[in-house]
């Protein structure tokens, strides 16, 4: 009980010396209460929801959304390295089959254990490359009105 009768006393002190400073015409933002302790709050969560939760749903979403798009005739890789073509799909049993190497091994794995797409990431990098080259010609076509033009 001695250890708190200091504390009281030091919380005392300190409340009466915020008073006179407030009455003295000290700085009235000082000691401004509980609005600055909660906009700091609020910033630290902002913080943590853009650069920790926010990535992370994003992550998580994309891979639900790879391993609902899995469809027979896929190349994918498994979490373990293992790449083959998909054969089968089980929805039931949340389940994919893989046939692996030129002898046609057949494995059976849930889908969890999938890793990436290899059929859809060679068909973005395509599309990657056709919208590019796209934009560089149409670039060049009103390169050339402009020249056109000028002449």
């Amino acid at each position: 009980m001695n250890f708190i009768t200091p504390l009281m006393n030091l919380a005392d002190a300190t409340q009466t010396v915020t008073e006179a400073a407030g009455a003295n015409g000290g700085n009235p933002g000082c000691g401004g209460g509980a609005f600055p302790m909660l906009a700091v709050y609020v910033l630290i969560f902002a913080a943590l929801y853009f650069f920790m939760i926010r990535p992370n749903s994003k992550k998580k979403k994309a891979e639900e959304e790879l391993k609902k798009n899995i469809n027979i005739g896929d190349e994918i890789t498994t979490i373990g390295g293992i790449t083959g073509k998909v054969v089968a799909v089980k929805d039931e049993e949340d389940e994919i089959v893989l046939e692996t190497g030129s002898d046609r091994i057949k494995l059976r794995f849930k889908k969890w254990c999938v890793y990436a797409n290899n059929t859809a990431i060679a068909a973005q990098e395509e599309e990657k490359k056709r919208l590019a080259e796209e934009k560089a010609k149409a670039k060049a076509e009103k390169k050339a009105k402009k020249s056109k033009k000028d002449q």
